[in-house]
């Protein structure tokens, strides 16, 4: 499991990313970089990293899911994700 901080870290992130997006993508239209470096660091989508929706692991992350490699491995064995099933033959 992830710290708390770092959750919460990452959805702050998110919240001023979608926050400051429209002002963003007005200022790089305008080729205006002087004020879009005066935006704050975290507006940036890059500093957003993809975690996992149930522990919060950052790597190992399956978009497709928005699970970690390892939650969807006990998911999939379990049988609690429809469509997948573990290989056998």
């Amino acid at each position: 499991m992830a710290k708390e901080s770092m959750k919460a870290r990452e959805v702050k992130r998110a919240k001023l990313v979608a926050k400051y997006a429209d002002k963003r993508a007005q200022l790089k239209a305008e080729g205006n970089y002087e004020a879009l470096q005066k935006l704050p660091k975290n507006a940036s989508p890059v500093r957003l990293h993809n975690r996992c929706s149930m522990t919060g692991r950052p790597r190992g992350y399956m978009r497709q899911f928005g699970i970690s490699r390892i939650q969807f491995r006990e998911m999939a064995s379990k049988g609690l994700i429809p469509g997948i099933k573990k290989a056998s033959w």
